[in-house]
């Protein structure tokens, strides 16, 4: 390894962290939101303030939604739950029977935790890169040279830090994937970087064609469960889109003063998306892509006009500095620049949808959605199949929302489709805990009814183009979300991520990753624990299985941590069989209804991981780790595909950890020897072609 050059330390980058990440990962990540003051300064009840008054009408809404729960096992349960027409595109998205009972389950030895700088797997199974950070997508993509970047080769390069992972099987053994590109952490991508104004204009020109995301075409190895990237002949879907490609906004918001800049008077275009992380598809066969952490890319909302201000801040944008810090991209695009261009910020922070097919179509803003650090967006189909989009606000005291489209899914009526997401009714969730708050004592102890649990509802914010917010129009409720869902009481929530509806049973489960902030008078059922480093996740049952209804039950059948720690729950299993997990991020579903859990930034000293879990029958609770990503890296995705013989994850940020740079790297994965890290996708397979988790 060469001798690591002089190099300018940026500014933060060595400061303490409370969670598992490193400071590289926040700074560039999220903007170091965790040194900030928490956004949300609204003095709406925790779950732990909600008087438990109607505790005898919830412990009947409780009863019947755990029972519908327990209904859904079946095939009415699954035909009701789930439709087999709402997902047919996506592999991973297909229903299935359950393993309930432990019938054709998950046998496989957990992994142990490691710091190793590789994929570790269990005994039997292997793993593979399938597309790396800078690997030609377009067929005119130069190869990838470190030492030589360009922003015109990056735009035609797979970009960096990627996350959402999703697959459309094309017949045959061929597929599109399609990947997100969260961010880009120009430390690690450029030599001597040094940061602010000492950064080259081509360094941020790179990093914003490193954001985006990608559709690739990719093939089966053989009759393998191994996949590889298409490298020969015309690969016509393959595409790039970068914080630059054109988009439109669509919706009852389009066209808002709010959303109007003196590049685009009308307010119906914008370029590009930002910070785009986990995501969704529809039923329809086209992607959709929540950005997050879109507000460190703003400077100066110092000047943006005093009646704004208030709103920026609400979503984490600095109205106070008067000097310019981060990446600097209005160094190169004066849009992101606040004092001159004050409507710019609110033009991200939406789904956006693509056509994985359509390589010339035009990716399409959704406004009905709402605006927020949008996780992603993961639909299914009520009863009666209007389509329904599960939504979470992955920021500290956030809330969770919920999407009923105003008409029905027609299978095969593309036209008509497509407009299914642009009217309905947007919706955040309130929860309430049914034990006496003296029960919730903050140690993890269960209460006396043996359960984490509670009731909900979902409260309409906006139908078409209706306010149900006293004060707010239509446009300004889908704008500025988070200040509506304030002013009705909506619950806050320890950084709500991926949430995923499971294709057997019909629950829905949320990853809540961790809040350190979380003092102990403001625990309470819902987050049993103070300065909540590991996180947990909530299972949502809808009133009569129905995606649409506006009541829930609630319960936690996941307090993460180490097992050895009387404050963690892994659904009453036993815990000296389950394997330690720290800071859920992303979750997915096999066909058999096993609940897949990855983790971003272990608080526990090991490297992050992917693990399955049952949430039903004998075995549920059992959470075991499938296998663990290299050292400095989050594990995203995660995909397991419908025949059950492969599993994507997406690799982000490997070797991001503090003190690392190109001259000294901390990682060599994937390509190994004393090569620089690449953010990658992977997938493993058994070897010997069996079922993942078998």
């Amino acid at each position: 390894m060469a001798n690591p050059s002089p190099r300018r330390t940026l500014p933060l980058l060595m400061s303490p962290h409370k969670s598992g990440r490193s400071a590289l990962t926040c700074e560039f990540r999220c903007g170091n939101a965790c040194a900030h003051d928490v956004s949300n300064t609204s003095d709406n009840a925790y779950f732990g303030d909600v008087v438990a008054s109607a505790l005898s009408r919830r412990g009947v809404l409780r009863a019947g939604a755990l029972g519908a729960l327990a209904a859904g096992a079946g095939a009415a349960g699954v035909a009701g739950a789930v439709p087999a027409a709402a997902e047919p595109a996506p592999e991973a998205r297909s229903g299935g029977r359950g393993n309930h009972g432990g019938r054709g389950g998950l046998r496989f030895a957990a992994v142990a935790p490691n710091r190793e700088d590789r994929i570790v797997v269990p005994e039997g199974y292997t793993s593979a890169a399938v597309v790396r950070w800078g690997d030609p997508v377009l067929p005119d993509a130069p190869a990838f040279d470190f030492e030589n970047q360009t922003a015109e080769a990056q735009a035609k390069q797979f970009g960096y830090n990627c996350d959402f992972v999703t697959f459309f099987p094309m017949g045959g053994h061929r597929g599109l994937l399609w990947v997100n590109h969260e961010y880009s952490d120009e430390a690690l991508m450029f030599r001597g970087y040094a940061g602010g104004t000492a950064a080259t204009e081509e360094q941020l020109r790179i990093g914003l064609a490193a954001h985006g995301g990608s559709v690739v075409e990719i093939e089966r190895v053989g009759r393998s469960g191994q996949w590889r990237l298409v490298t020969r002949g015309r690969r016509r879907y393959n595409r790039r889109i970068t914080a630059q490609t054109p988009m439109k906004l669509t919706g009852p918001a389009a066209g808002h003063d709010l959303l109007k800049t003196a590049a685009d008077p009308t307010g119906t275009t914008v370029l590009g998306m930002l910070n785009n992380c986990a995501g969704g598809t529809t039923p329809w066969g086209t992607v959709l892509s929540g950005e997050e952490n879109f507000n460190q890319y703003f400077v100066l909302g110092s000047g943006a006009p005093e009646a704004e201000k208030a709103a920026l801040k609400r979503y984490g944008i600095d109205t106070a500095s008067t000097t310019p810090g981060g990446r600097r991209f209005d160094r190169v695009e004066e849009r992101f620049d606040l004092s001159r261009h004050p409507h710019e910020a609110n033009r991200f922070g939406w789904i956006v949808e693509i056509d994985p097919f359509d390589p010339d179509s035009t990716p399409v803003k959704r406004t009905a959605l709402g605006r927020l650090a949008h996780e992603g967006a993961t639909t299914t189909l009520a009863r009666d199949g209007r389509v329904v989009a599960y939504m979470g606000d992955d920021s500290r005291f956030e809330y969770v929302y919920k999407f009923v489209s105003k008409k029905r899914y027609i299978p095969g009526f593309d036209r008509h489709n497509r407009t299914l997401l642009d009217e309905g009714t947007l919706y955040v969730a309130r929860l309430t805990g049914d034990s006496p708050a003296a029960e919730i004592d903050g140690t993890g102890k269960l209460p006396a009814d043996g359960r984490f649990d509670g009731s909900g509802e979902w409260i309409p914010l906006v139908t078409g183009n209706v306010s149900h917010v006293p004060g707010m129009s239509a446009a300004e409720v889908l704008i500025h979300t988070r200040l509506a869902a304030d002013k009705v009481g909506a619950t806050k929530m320890d950084r709500p991520e991926d949430i995923e509806r499971n294709p057997v049973t019909g629950g829905v489960y949320l990853a809540l990753t961790n809040n350190s902030n979380r003092t102990p008078a403001q625990v309470d059922e819902a987050n049993p624990r103070p300065a909540n480093k590991h996180g947990h996740v909530l299972e949502i049952v809808e009133q009569r299985n129905d995606a649409a209804s506006t009541a829930f039950a609630w319960s936690l059948p996941l307090v993460c941590g180490d097992p050895n720690d009387a404050s963690t729950y892994f659904a009453g299993f036993d815990k000296t069989k389950v394997s330690p997990i720290s800071c859920p991020d992303n979750v997915a579903f096999d066909r058999d209804g096993n609940l897949w859990i990855s983790t971003d930034g272990n608080a526990l000293g090991s490297n992050d991981g992917l693990f399955v879990m049952p949430v039903a029958g004998r075995e549920r609770g059992y959470l075991r780790q499938f296998l663990t990503v290299p050292i400095g890296a989050e594990t995203c995705g995660p995909m397991v595909t419908q025949d059950q013989r492969s599993v994507f994850v997406a690799v982000q940020h490997p070797g991001e950890v503090n003190g690392a740079s190109p001259e000294a790297p901390a990682s060599h994965w994937p390509d190994g020897g004393t090569s620089q890290p690449r953010p990658s996708v992977a997938v493993a397979w058994h070897t010997r072609g069996e079922k993942i988790g078998s």
